[in-house]
This record gives structure tokens, C-alpha cells and sequence, in this order.
């Protein structure tokens, strides 16, 4: 028991020794977003040729784009927020402006005195006049939820109060938004491994005797005790974890239940597959990682030849997707193109790889969903761009004749894409963890 507590502890001290405090959070994120508007923006707003994008809030109905946006010490937008970024490609200059009765932290200073433009709506005008972009970006769009935050007041308020020429300039900002949310610069990713590897502490501290008591503890107990665990750190979850087992005496095969209509006290016994979906938030970046563990049942030393087996095709579909990862593809050809050569191999896989980043189900090229295997209209359509991050999401189900069942290894790890191609963030698991009761 001794040791136990000792083991604990040190698991315990080790999390807590990477997780930085809230001051310390606050002074990375606004050095992160200053390097962002000054070094990764005008990048974007050349790339997607627009040279004016204007962003419109309300205080708690924020854009989700604004909301990346904002300073550390902000956690919400403050009154009616407007920010307005204006490129000069020519100067090689980017104008950062709050329409806002204050500034927008240390980086985006405010171009409003209401003392000598009443009118918000006006005063947005004037800056617009005053360097007569070629176009202006607004967030809307179709199939992009997170590029779809301008809401339709602020619409209805700018459009009555800009000029007629500046209304026939008005363009969807769907390209820029979605790269501003997708593009990871290296800071980022130098994080991003820290992110990983908390959750993959937890996981396996989790899928471990110190928190499963065999016979007693249940699926719903141990998502319970992530939640937790992940509060106690000081961290957030951007989603409620789950925990599914299949076991030989359990036709439970379906993929659906890992998401819905699960047993909420399945009781974890030996001789049962684990699986687990877990995702944390830090430094306003996310992470979503699906594990398998095997308890060992009486007189088992090891775990089955047949799910070692069954976990390496699942292993091998994650390298037909990830060597289809290539610069400019859409989400549906690398779907595609991966759902047909492991059909080739002889596997049964299901593919829903999706952005992964400043959102969980963030914005960028959908690789599949599950009901979905043809591809995704609009967001299928979008093309693979370097520096983005994705939850390589995906399952195969293999027949496994001892059991007389289908099972599906379930998997998903945090993946890299970036000029040397695709790279896991911190790795992959490479084989079934052992929960050994004995």
C-alpha cells in the first residue's frame, strides 16, 4: 500500500510540474498571440488575398475566431468589440485597430474616441474609408461552423452603416479564418508535446490498478475520475471523457457505443478490452487521444496473439492515412484514397480524422466522419496545409474467432503535418497497455 501512495504522488507531482500557473499561462498566451498577429496573419491575408478582415462581438457571444483572439486577461469581449486588420502588402505593414472603447490588450490598440465619434458604426466606416481595401473579410460561410461567427444583428448594423462602396466589397472570410484557426506556429507545437503527454499520464494512470479495483469499479467510475483528475490539475476538458469495454461474453461490438447508448455502470472485470476517449484544454490548445488497455484474466500471463494482432491493423490503417497526407489534397481524396488501400490489405477500417487545435473539432479538411465514409460535403472539399494539427480518429474491426465476435480497435493520436510530411506529436500507441490484477 506503501507503494502505492508513493506512486501516486509521484504521477501526481510529475503532472503538476508541467502545468504552468495562471500568470505564467497568461504572460505564454499573449506572447503566442503576438507573434501570431505580427509574423502568421499577414501571411494568411496574402495567401487569401484579402487586405481588410473586420471581426464583430457582443460581450458572451463571442466569434469563435475573436475568441482566439482574445488577451489573456480577457475572458470574454467587452461591450460590442470590433477589430479590424488592414494589409499593406506593398509597405509590408498590417494595421491592428479595436473599433472599441478600449484596447484589445497589448497588441491590437483602440481607433475609437467616442467623445468625438459618437457612433461605433460610423467610426468603423471611417477606418474603412481611410484605406479603401480592395476587399473586406466577414466571418461567414456555409459549411465552417467556426468561420460562421458573425451574427446576424452585427450583420444587419454593418451593412445599413457603411457606405454602398464598401458594401460591394464585402467577401466571406471563410479561407483566412479557417487558416487563422488551423495554422500552428513552432511555440505552439513546442506545447502542444506538453498537452500530449498530460493526457497520455492520465490515461495510464487511469487504465491502471491505482484507480481500477477489478469487479467493482465502473466505465462511468473511471470517466468520472479523468473529469476529476483533470479539475484537480488546475486543466479543463473540452468534452466528457468515455470508457467502453468488449469482452468475449458481450456482443458489444458497435461503433455507436462508443459514443452513445453505453451501459453506464459496466462493471470492469478480467478478460476485458478497454477503450477510452479523452481529451484535455491548456493553453488554449486541445488534445484527443483514444487508448486500449486488456485486463489479464486467470492464467494469462500476456495479452491474447489475437488482439496483439488485431491492435497491429489497426496501427498499420493509421500509416495507409497518414502516408496519404499530402500538401493541397482535400480531406476527401486522402479519405478516399486511404479507405481503398487498406481495402486492398484485407482490413475493414473506418476513417474520421478532423482538425485539431484551438477547438477539439476544430476548422480545416474533415478526413471522414463515421457515418460519413464517402466523404463530407464543403469541409471534405478543403485542402491539407502545412503547420496543422490533427486527431488521427479512426477504428478497424477485425472477426476474432476465440471470441466468436467482431471487435473494433479504436484509436486516436495527435498528428503533425508540416514540411517533412505527417509526424505524431508525441508519438503513438504502438500496443495494447497490460492491466495485470494479480
Amino acid at each position: 500500500m506503501k507503494k502505492i501512495i508513493i506512486l501516486i504522488f509521484l504521477i501526481t507531482f510529475s503532472l503538476n510540474s508541467q502545468i504552468l500557473s495562471e500568470k505564467e499561462r497568461a504572460l505564454e498566451i499573449n506572447e503566442i498571440l503576438k507573434n501570431r498577429f505580427e509574423n502568421v496573419l499577414p501571411e494568411l491575408m496574402d495567401k487569401t488575398d484579402i487586405d481588410m478582415w473586420v471581426l464583430i462581438s457582443r460581450e458572451y457571444n463571442e466569434d469563435p475566431v475573436l475568441k482566439t483572439m482574445l488577451p489573456a486577461e480577457w475572458l470574454n469581449a467587452r461591450r460590442r468589440t470590433i477589430l479590424v486588420f488592414y494589409r499593406d502588402k506593398a509597405n509590408d505593414s498590417l494595421d491592428k485597430l479595436a473599433v472599441a472603447r478600449y484596447n484589445f490588450g497589448d497588441n491590437i490598440i483602440s481607433a475609437w474616441d467616442k467623445e468625438k465619434q459618437p457612433n461605433q458604426w460610423q467610426r468603423l466606416n471611417e477606418i474603412i474609408d481611410e484605406r479603401n481595401p480592395r476587399k473586406i473579410g466577414l466571418n461567414y460561410s456555409k459549411y465552417f461552423n467556426i468561420a460562421d461567427g458573425l451574427d446576424k444583428t452585427d450583420y444587419d448594423e454593418f451593412i445599413d452603416n457603411i457606405s454602398e462602396n464598401n458594401r460591394k466589397k464585402v467577401v466571406s472570410a471563410q479561407k483566412l479564418a479557417t487558416a487563422w484557426i488551423e495554422t500552428r506556429t513552432e511555440k505552439e507545437m513546442e506545447i502542444y508535446k506538453q498537452i500530449v503527454t498530460i493526457t497520455k499520464q492520465i490515461i495510464n494512470e487511469a487504465f491502471s490498478l491505482d484507480v481500477i479495483q477489478i469487479g467493482k469499479t465502473t466505465t462511468s467510475d473511471l470517466e468520472w475520475w479523468m473529469r476529476q483528475k483533470v479539475t484537480d490539475l488546475g486543466l479543463n476538458t473540452w468534452f466528457h471523457p468515455s470508457v467502453d469495454i468488449q469482452r468475449k461474453s458481450e456482443v458489444n461490438g458497435d461503433h455507436l457505443r462508443s459514443f452513445s447508448n453505453r451501459p453506464s455502470e459496466n462493471v470492469i472485470q478480467k478478460g476485458d478490452l478497454l477503450h477510452c476517449d479523452f481529451g484535455i484544454t491548456y493553453l488554449r490548445l486541445n488534445s484527443d487521444c483514444q487508448q486500449m488497455a486488456y485486463i489479464l484474466d486467470d492464467n494469462e500471463k500476456d495479452i491474447p496473439i489475437f488482439l496483439k494482432e488485431a491492435f497491429d491493423e489497426a496501427n498499420l490503417l493509421q500509416d495507409i492515412l497518414t502516408s496519404n497526407f499530402i500538401e493541397g489534397y482535400s480531406g476527401n481524396q486522402i479519405l478516399l484514397n486511404s479507405l481503398s488501400e487498406a481495402k486492398k490489405r484485407g482490413l475493414r477500417p473506418s476513417i474520421y480524422t478532423h482538425p485539431l487545435g484551438s477547438y477539439g473539432h476544430s476548422s480545416g479538411p474533415t478526413i471522414g466522419m463515421w457515418d460519413s465514409q464517402g466523404g463530407v460535403e464543403g469541409t471534405g472539399d478543403y485542402p491539407l496545409n502545412l503547420n496543422t494539427v490533427y486527431a488521427i480518429e479512426l477504428n478497424n474491426t477485425t472477426y476474432i474467432e476465440e471470441w466468436g465476435r467482431d471487435i473494433r480497435i479504436m484509436l486516436e493520436e495527435a498528428g503533425f503535418y508540416g514540411q517533412g510530411g505527417h509526424e505524431y506529436v508525441n508519438g503513438r500507441q504502438k500496443q495494447i497497455k497490460i492491466v495485470n490484477p494479480k
